[in-house]
Formats: structure tokens, C-alpha cells, sequence
């Protein structure tokens, strides 16, 4: 029986419809952006050997092409749907960083950090600049490293910094490991740039560690 067989009610999209998107699992969901199942195979059960397959929403959205193009029902123009997707989300949640100040809203900040960092395989330190009204103008990936870490450089994020005119900065790195608990190194590198950014007047307001879990702030540590 494919989809259009089922009652009304039980069918994902009219679900939906009806109920709201937080009503549908996840496989629901994917049903509704694939559409049409394979020959014998319901666009549902699609979804959910997917899913099974892969481990989740979170491996799906962030497999390369060549890995999710191996998986049946997933070519070239459903991958670049799904890289689609998830560049949107990124652009929906700068957007709403933009729209008002980034220290108002530490939640959508760290979701926005996440949404940029959490699935790198390699250790990536981006910098956050804000306007005298910690606004987001911009976001740059000032250094990349090994799994190990990379090395930070406080005149080169001071440099670019002055360039963007910034009042302001957060900046954030990942642990690929998964564990954001912050090493002794990460509050040393966190002090510098406080001191190195001081000089030009200009407030480093926090540093991200971003892992698996929630982000850890170094400014709720007290290391700012």
C-alpha cells in the first residue's frame, strides 16, 4: 500500500496540514521532502531505511555527496536540496542575529555557532563581528588546524577586526572530539585576545567552545 492509500489523517503532508510540523517524526518529515518513494517502496519507508541507515538527521544533513549518493532514492538534485536546506538555516539564523543584538538573544547565537562549527572534522576558529550595537556584520574562519587544535594569531583577528569596523567580537572554535569542556590552552589564547583587543577598544564579549553538547562560554566561566 503506498502513502496515497492510507487514511487521510495518517498521510505526512495532510498530518502536517493539520497538526502542525512538530507532529511528524522525523521519517514523516523526510517523506514529505522526498515526495515519492521507489518501486515497492513507500516514500515513508524510504525515509526511515535512511535514516536507519545513515544514524540520523544530524549524519544525513551533514554527509558529502558521494556518501549520500550511494544510499537508493538520493542522486545529484536530492543532495543539493539537502545542502539547500541547510545553507537556509544557517542564512535564517544570521539573519536573526542581525536583526537584533547578538547578547539579547545568547541562544540563537549559540545555535547559529553550532549550526557553523558542530560537524567539522577539523578544528575551525571563526570570529563573530558586531557594531557598537552588537549587531552580527559579518563572520569569518580566521584559522584552521588539525584535529589537535590551530593556532590563533590575536593580531591577525585585531586586523580583520579594524578592517569590518567592529565594536565588538565573539568568537567561537570546535572541539571535533565532541567534548567542549575548554582546555587550558583555549582560556589562555581567550585572555590574549581580551588584552590584544583592548588596546584598540574593542570588547571581545565571549569565546564558544562548541562540541556535542551545549556550547560552553567562556564569559559564563568568568575567564572575561
Amino acid at each position: 500500500m503506498s502513502i496515497k492509500d492510507w487514511p487521510e489523517q495518517l498521510q505526512p503532508r495532510e498530518k502536517l496540514l493539520a497538526s502542525g510540523a512538530a507532529s511528524l517524526s522525523d521519517a514523516e518529515l523526510l517523506a514529505i521532502f522526498l515526495r515519492t518513494g521507489l518501486a515497492g517502496v513507500s516514500a515513508l519507508e524510504l525515509a526511515s531505511e535512511m535514516l536507519d541507515s545513515l544514524g540520523g538527521l544530524r549524519p544525513l544533513f551533514n554527509s558529502n555527496e558521494s556518501r549520500l549518493t550511494r544510499i537508493r532514492g538520493i542522486g545529484p538534485a536530492k543532495f543539493a536540496q539537502l545542502s539547500a536546506i541547510t545553507e537556509l538555516n544557517q542564512r535564517y539564523l544570521k539573519e536573526q542575529l542581525q536583526r537584533k543584538a547578538a547578547l539579547s538573544d545568547p541562544e540563537n547565537t549559540r545555535n547559529y555557532l553550532i549550526s557553523l562549527l558542530r560537524d567539522r572534522r577539523r578544528e575551525v576558529f571563526i570570529a563573530l563581528y558586531l557594531d557598537n550595537r552588537h549587531r552580527v556584520i559579518c563572520h569569518e574562519e580566521l584559522f584552521k588546524g588539525t584535529i589537535d587544535g590551530a593556532a590563533v594569531y590575536p593580531r591577525v583577528v585585531a586586523e580583520h577586526a579594524l578592517r569590518h569596523n567592529a565594536a565588538a567580537i565573539i568568537v567561537a572554535h570546535n572541539h571535533p572530539s565532541g567534548v567542549s569542556e575548554p582546555s587550558s590552552a583555549d582560556e589562555a589564547i581567550t585572555r590574549r585576545l581580551r588584552d590584544a583587543l583592548a588596546l584598540l577598544d574593542i570588547r571581545l564579549l565571549d569565546h564558544f567552545v562548541i562540541g556535542d553538547g551545549r556550547p560552553v562560554s567562556l564569559a559564563e566561566r568568568g575567564i572575561l
